[in-house]
């Protein structure tokens, strides 16, 4: 095939309402979430979502991963077991993912849910550099829950850690118990404070733990610990975190491991898979390919 062809086929799939390449639909296409137009043709729910062009299903892993994930979301929660794959040698440091997470869930000065961190390996002469996304690591055995005073944290039965914002009494036990500075505190800051007015896009209603929530001054969560949940909002809505749609190197993948034919599950049976801090005994759910 010619460049020509391959350029006119580019065009075709574009038509099809594929953005960029990116393996995501265009947002017309998309169902009804944070301000997105509902599918209103096909009128569907989470059973009939659209499906993606014949031609982009081999593609690219971002497909197959959303198609494991429609699949996924149809089981019990109960049945579900969500996992985050990062491949190192991947990540190119450009720190999309964290940039896309900020925007996808509003976040305040000094809340960050997904640093990625410069890193320097190796003895001189022989040193490189590393760059490690790190999100909440929805660890099994989490430290952050039992420290909790009023069981404002807490493990939900598809393995994500969760925080009850109207439980939670910003004591900040949990923060110091995480061993991966994985939790920071929302003290009620604005990026437009100081200026003549806040701006709108600050004051947009956003959802974490799938729950819609107005970020104002009296209302949670300002006062609380605020961490990644792997967009729980998206997720169970049959679209795949920010952070996963985002990255340029494709370096994140996401799924079900209890699916043993998801792209996540032969990925951590690669001799390659290192947890980070695994001699805790927090069996974190973010596995690293080195």
């Amino acid at each position: 095939m010619d460049s020509n062809e391959k350029n006119q086929q580019r065009r075709e799939l574009l038509k099809k309402g594929v953005v960029g390449g990116l393996g995501v639909l265009a947002l017309s296409q998309l169902p009804k979430l944070s301000g997105l137009e509902a599918l209103a043709e096909t009128g569907t729910g989470k059973n009939e979502l659209a499906a993606y062009p014949e031609e982009l299903k081999s593609s690219d892993p971002v497909i197959r991963m959303q198609e494991e994930l429609r699949k996924s979301i149809q089981k019990p929660t109960d049945q579900i077991s969500w996992i985050m794959v990062i491949d190192l040698k991947k990540c190119t440091g450009c720190s999309t993912c964290t940039v896309a997470c900020e925007v996808e869930n509003g976040l305040p000065p000094g809340v960050v849910y997904r640093p990625v961190i410069d890193e320097e390996i190796g003895t001189y002469p022989n040193v490189g550099r590393r760059f490690m996304p790190r999100p909440c690591m929805q660890c099994e055995h989490p430290p952050c829950v039992d420290v909790c005073p009023v069981a404002a944290t807490f493990k939900r039965e598809d393995g994500i850690v969760e925080i009850d914002y109207d439980k939670c009494i910003g004591c900040r036990y949990c923060i110091t118990a995480c061993p991966y500075g994985a939790r920071t505190f929302d003290w009620g800051e604005y990026h437009t404070d100081n200026t003549p007015e806040l701006m709108a896009y600050e004051l947009q209603p956003k959802y974490e733990y799938q729950i819609e929530r107005t970020r104002e001054k009296i209302n949670s969560p300002i006062g609380n610990t605020r961490k990644c949940s792997f967009c729980l909002h998206r997720v169970y809505e049959g679209i795949l975190p920010a952070c996963v749609t985002t990255c340029l190197g494709r370096a994140t993948y996401f799924g079900d491991k209890n699916d043993p034919e998801s792209l996540v599950s032969q990925l951590i049976a690669s001799p390659r898979v290192m947890k980070l801090k695994e001699e805790l005994g927090t069996d974190p759910s973010v596995y690293y390919l080195t």
